[in-house]
């Protein structure tokens, strides 16, 4: 499912039209990005949380040389799915 699939879905499923379903994905996906961007965990009960996790630095190969590589310390974005959540895919 692609964004415009998703924006349809939610049309479809709570009586919006398109362009106010298209606001209110953007909107959700928006307030998601800002928040863990700003450090904080985003929880959606039955769904899931995005938070930041922190990579620590680490020694690395290069695998066209197979030389040792020092890899920096990072931050990336995370999703821990809700147990509710899991069970459904797993089915």
């Amino acid at each position: 499912m692609n964004r415009s699939e998703l924006i349809a879905s939610v049309a479809e499923q709570t009586g919006l039209n398109a362009q106010e379903a298209a606001a209110a994905v953007t909107a959700t996906l928006d307030g998601i990005a800002q928040g863990v961007a700003a450090g904080d965990a985003v929880a959606l009960a039955g769904f899931g949380t995005f938070e930041r996790r922190h990579r620590a630095a680490r020694a690395g190969r290069n695998p066209q040389t197979g030389e040792a590589i020092q890899i920096a310390a990072s931050v990336a974005p995370a999703f821990k799915p809700a147990t509710a959540f899991r069970r459904l895919v797993a089915e």
